[in-house]
């Protein structure tokens, strides 16, 4: 019989129309599949068995009079603890929420799941705020890998990565704010896309700004373009949010890479150490993306590490969210958190706005680097998954998170598409990710490009051998 949990997104709408099987037994096969890996990987901050079972009830009752509601009617999906989702609380990872109140409020992407028939499985894990590149935090603990529950699943959204790993929902939505969906997309194995700004609507704004974005962590790139055509509708409380698309994310999706210009940058001019499986595996991707007829020049994008700028946007997004905080609720932040918006406080309005001018300037310098290339393709993650527990790695030398992402937030800073494709494991059978990058607005091709390394099996990886139910 068809393993349920092994299934896309599309490959569920696909049995569902034929009758093959009901969004009853894909939720039960999610639910089954939480139950079973909870808590040894810690992904859910909540679960509704109950509501899930009475959605997917619905969903039957309409597939069975042929009359789906949307595009992802049935369809299991999480939701990271960061998005509002009417009927709970949304406790972002912080004892300083209140978790009685209304709550009764979708958020924008959450709102157009909804509309489209989406079952929602449950609250994904979140670090308090979404501050930091692993996921712990004072309200669910420690999240894990689901290729080897001693490492990180990486955050933000290191919940989501692990659900979609361990077949738990095909689709998971996150934010990124600094490689949020793609840090964890590489250490869990999964597909990550971080949209260009604006592209899905995102209220309540989020404390960091414009470096935020929401975007989809899925089994492949044909189920991101499947959940954007879905997330990225309108919503007026965005004030920021950009025009309808123009038409499908899943138009020329199979149009391959050939005749593509592609920079491949190893190391970002020599900045980051990379680990010697991580880059052999990147590598290989961008040999199969030639193979492909990409036209690939190993080239390094025009700019320095932004990380001092990022800090001073980042930290005092951090200081501006807990503004409020009392001492006792001071006193139960993420510690890592409270030394944060400790620094972030102290920047002055001149400091703010010298890092906008940094980024502003990062931004024009990679505009005139895709009139030359259409794809910047780097690693994901230098490293790969590291020791569950810790902002980072043991021995590292590193002091914040910032440390070993530096292929992730420069990106944020400038607003552009990028994504994390699976492409390798190392020798301890742990996920490598390798990340495309397009310019701002190329969103589809991001999709194509991460698509035909799909098809071409290059990003075909063994899947995590599921914790024993009930383990630690």
């Amino acid at each position: 019989m068809t393993d349920l949990g092994e299934l896309t997104a599309a490959q569920l709408i696909d049995g569902y129309r034929k009758g093959e099987f009901t969004p009853l037994d894909a939720t039960r096969a999610a639910l089954d599949r939480v139950q079973g890996t909870e808590p040894a990987v810690n992904a859910f901050v909540r679960v509704d068995p109950e509501g899930a079972l009475a959605q997917a009830a619905e969903s039957a009752d309409r597939w069975q009079r042929g009359d789906p509601a949307g595009l992802l009617d049935g369809v299991p999906v999480s939701v990271k603890d960061i998005l509002l989702q009417r009927g709970g609380p949304t406790l972002r990872g912080s004892l300083g929420i209140d978790p009685d109140g209304a709550w009764d409020e979708d958020a924008p992407s959450v709102a157009r799941l909804r509309e489209h028939g989406a079952v929602f499985i449950g609250k994904t894990t979140t670090p308090e705020f979404g501050w930091k590149g692993v996921t712990d935090s004072p309200v669910s603990g420690v999240t894990r890998n689901p290729y080897d529950p001693t490492r990180t699943a990486g955050g933000s959204s290191g919940g989501g990565a692990a659900a979609v790993a361990l077949g738990a929902g095909p689709v998971a939505l996150g934010t990124d704010g600094g490689g949020s969906v793609r840090i964890p997309g590489s250490f869990c194995g999964v597909f990550a896309l971080k949209p260009t700004y604006g592209r899905v609507p995102l209220y309540p704004a989020s404390a960091f700004g414009t470096l935020a974005h929401v975007g989809p962590m899925t089994r492949d790139a044909a189920d991101a373009a499947l959940v954007m055509d879905v997330i990225s509708g309108p919503d007026v409380r965005d004030w920021s949010q950009l025009a309808p698309p123009p038409g499908s994310f899943r138009d020329g999706l199979d149009g391959g890479v050939a005749g593509l210009r592609v920079a491949y940058s190893p190391t970002l001019g020599g900045q980051v150490n990379v680990q010697p499986a991580v880059a052999a595996a990147v590598r290989g991707a961008v040999e199969r993306l030639a193979e492909l007829g990409a036209y690939v020049e190993e080239v390094d994008p025009d700019f320095s590490d932004p990380v001092e700028a990022f800090h001073t946007l980042w930290f005092s997004g951090a200081a501006r969210v807990t503004q409020h905080f009392n001492d006792d609720q001071r006193a139960a932040l993420d510690p890592g958190l409270r030394e944060i918006c400790e620094e972030g406080a102290s920047a002055s309005a001149l400091d703010y706005l010298a890092a906008v001018d940094v980024r502003m300037e990062l931004g024009r310098r990679m505009g005139l680097f895709h009139q030359t290339y259409d794809l910047l393709v780097t690693p994901t993650m230098p490293i790969t998954a590291f020791e569950a527990g810790v902002e980072v790695p043991k021995g590292s030398g590193h002091r914040r998170w910032t440390g070993w992402t530096p292929f992730t937030y420069p990106f944020n800073l400038t607003q552009q598409p990028a994504a994390s494709v699976p492409c390798g494991v190392d020798p301890a059978g742990l996920p490598i990710g390798v990340q495309l990058v397009a310019a701002r607005h190329a969103d589809p091709l991001v999709l194509r490009a991460a698509h035909a390394l799909y098809t071409s099996g290059a990003a075909d990886l063994p899947g995590p051998e599921l914790p024993t139910p009930g383990g630690s």
